[in-house]
């Protein structure tokens, strides 16, 4: 028979291991950092950061998926000068539309230390996802050195042009059976570049052999991408979009598709 203090010695022990595994898988917080590095806008009025990130309101802003991020328990912050002491305190990490020199005179380019650290974090288990913008609105020398590491490269083009209110020529429909479609029929999508895919990167939405998203399970990580700001403020609801658009929807299986791709810590 063991003695009282091995008993509780015994127990203390099991106790302490109960404790950090619950802490661990109910108290973890998934981090969600926005980069504002790559993308770096003043608004020319309030001097103030904007386009594309999470404290913008407006309608150029992601403030409401921010909104759904945290609607999922997950922590948004914003990000300004990455290295790979910032990645390793988050777990999902978006670039969107870096800048070129007619959106900032001084574009904070992504230089081969950053692709290195980024490669790194993302094989490590990091989730990586990336929304440029078509060819005349996003910086791709600097930005395609990054994702040809994934298999990715973005073309300098302009795809699904829209005229005024015509919203059904940035359509796209007859959906792909895959997680980020489901209860989707149609996405509203103007002014998107194309795709190039190699190695393990795989299509996830091609439109007459045009690749629109990709991804990669590339190590222990995953890399979303495609050629276009796409759910920013504008365009994630129905303020201008027709309701038969379920651009919604698909912002939330986006969502919820990085997030069964981070890795506990």
């Amino acid at each position: 028979m063991l003695k009282p203090k091995v008993v509780k010695r015994h127990f203390l022990f099991i106790l302490f291991i109960l404790l950090a595994f619950i802490g661990q898988n109910l108290f973890s917080q998934p981090v969600v950092g926005l980069d504002n590095w790559y993308n770096h806008e003043t608004n020319t009025k309030t001097g103030k950061p904007f386009h594309y990130l999470w404290t913008d309101t407006e309608l150029s802003g992601y403030s409401r998926w921010g909104e759904i991020f945290t609607g999922r328990e997950a922590k948004i912050i914003t990000v300004g000068k990455p290295d790979a002491t910032v990645l390793s305190k988050i777990n999902i990490y978006i670039i969107v539309d870096p800048d070129t020199t007619s959106e900032n005179p001084s574009p904070n380019y992504i230089e081969s230390e950053d692709i290195a650290f980024i490669k790194r974090w993302v094989e490590s288990g990091g989730v990586l996802a990336v929304l440029a913008n078509d060819g005349p609105n996003c910086e791709f020398t600097h930005l395609n050195k990054l994702m040809v590491q994934f298999g990715m490269t973005f073309n300098h083009v302009t795809l699904h042009p829209v005229t005024g209110n015509n919203f059904e020529m940035g359509a796209s429909f007859n959906l792909p059976d895959h997680p980020l479609f489901k209860g989707v029929k149609k996405i509203y999508i103007k002014d998107v570049s194309d795709i190039n895919i190699s190695g393990t990167a795989k299509a996830i939405l091609t439109e007459k052999g045009k690749v629109l998203m990709a991804e990669n399970k590339f190590g222990k990580g995953y890399v979303f991408a495609i050629g276009d700001p796409w759910i920013y403020n504008e365009y994630i609801d129905h303020d201008r979009l027709p309701e038969s658009f379920d651009n919604r929807k698909a912002a939330e299986n986006l969502t919820d598709l990085l997030l069964s791709y981070v890795k506990q810590k």
